[in-house]
This record gives structure tokens, sequence and C-alpha cells, in this order.
């Protein structure tokens, strides 16, 4: 009885363990233009559109463990209505190493004569390559616009690497 209490205490710990998420902390600074984009008028209201776009981040500050962040491109779908819009789509980070992982995010922004001025998301970690494959995690953004047209976003959350 003894050996299957320290088995199971032992089994416990080693699930624990395994489960542990690693926190994330990221500040990406992300250009004033979209690479591409297109967007269609609803013709429903004035000021409705559909929106998608891509467009690339640089990182500021953040890492996966002892990876550290370098680029981030984003691919997005926005239901714009006058300066309020509802967005989602996939951030695409590459780490240093290479490697890269995929995060799923939907949320909402502002916007004045094109340019962010306030936004939030919520994200989901879909995957990644390498050491990253099988990644999990969630955690959100909170994003403000800067003077040069440029946004800056603040994100936080946790992970677990893929096995």
């Amino acid at each position: 009885m003894r050996k299957f209490v320290l088995v199971a205490c032992w089994l416990v710990w080693c699930v624990s363990v395994s489960a542990a998420a690693d926190k994330i902390s990221s500040q990406w600074k992300c250009a004033a233009k979209a690479g591409d984009e297109h967007s269609i008028a609803v013709g429903d209201q004035e000021g409705h559109a559909y929106h998608i776009s891509q467009g690339k981040c640089a990182s500021e500050k953040g890492a996966m463990g002892d990876a550290k962040e370098q680029a981030g491109m984003w691919t997005q779908f926005d239901d714009v209505t006058g300066g309020k819009l509802k967005d989602h789509g996939i951030f695409v980070v590459t780490l240093a190493s290479g490697d890269k992982v995929f995060y799923n995010y939907h949320g909402s922004q502002t916007v004045q004569d094109g340019k962010v001025e306030a936004g939030t998301n919520t994200w989901t970690l879909s995957g990644g390559t390498g050491k990253f494959k099988g990644v999990t995690g969630e955690g959100g953004c909170k994003g403000k616009g800067n003077p040069d047209g440029t946004s800056t976003w603040n994100c936080d959350g946790t992970y677990s690497a893929g096995k």
C-alpha cells in the first residue's frame, strides 16, 4: 500500500510538472500600413466594409523560453463600421532559432484616418514548427497608436511547449 501511495504521488507530481505553463510577455511595434490590403463596401450603411490585410511587426521585447522573438506577420479580417472594427486573424511569429509560432486572435480596434488609436485582443496558440511544434497557450494583447502611425502591442499569456 505504501508503494502505491508513493507511486501515485510521483505520477501526480510528474503530470503537474509536465502540464506547467510558461509565461510569455511580448511587445510588438507594427508597421503603419499593411503590405497588402483589400476592402469591399458592404452597402447596408455608410462606412461599413469588410477588409482583409497582411502586415509586419518587429519584436521590441519577448521570448519563448530561450528563443527570442524577432518578427511577426499578421493576416487579418476586419468588419469595419466607421472608426470601429472587429477583427480576427493569425499572427505568425518567427523566433531567433528560425522556428515559428502561430497565434489565432480576435479582438476590436478603434481607428481614425486609417491609423490605430487603441485595440485589444485575445489569442490562443495553434502550433508551431521545430521545437514549438504542438505548442499550446492563451493570452491577450492591448495596443495603442503611435504619432508616426505605427502601433505598439503589449501581449501577455501562458504557453506549454509541444512535445
